[in-house]
């Protein structure tokens, strides 16, 4: 028997995404429904807060003549999500807080990538053949522990 236990092959899902608001819930419906089918160790609540985040920032930042794209990929580790859009351009800086760009606490908008970057065990964005992939990834959630078994 080898020392090792080889890690199970990851699953994926991919879908295309309505260029408008409509988009948000149903990349969130496609996350959960991910993550619970597979009883995906990730914390399901920020997978889905974080997607809707990458979601409502490629609707809002794109314009509507290309296609948005929702990559969700579960691993034994934990899970990776990826929104694909056809805009070239960087999302912004996902790997710090710049020197006066913190979020206006009145504003409704500006806490999309803050979010990401605090709540994410990684994220970044790198360029595709057709745009752009904005990214995060969670780790496994702690398994809470379960029931005692009876002792006899």
């Amino acid at each position: 028997m080898p020392p090792y236990a080889p890690e199970p092959p990851s699953a994926s899902w991919r879908i295309a995404l309505p260029h408008s608001t409509a988009a948000v819930p149903i990349a969130r419906a496609l996350v959960r429904t991910a993550l619970a089918e597979l009883e995906a160790p990730a914390d399901c609540d920020t997978a889905e807060l974080l997607t809707a985040e990458l979601v409502a920032n490629a609707v809002e930042h794109t314009d509507g003549s290309g296609p948005i794209e929702l990559v969700v990929e579960l691993m034994a580790s934990g899970c990776q999500v990826e929104v694909h859009d056809h805009d070239p351009g960087p999302p912004g800086d996902l790997s710090r807080l710049l020197p006066g760009s913190t979020p206006d606490p009145w504003q409704e908008h500006g806490r999309g990538l803050l979010l990401i970057r605090a709540l994410s065990s990684a994220c970044g964005h790198r360029p595709t053949e057709h745009g752009k992939a904005v990214w995060f990834t969670l780790p496994s959630a702690p398994v809470p522990p379960g029931p005692a078994a009876p002792q006899d």
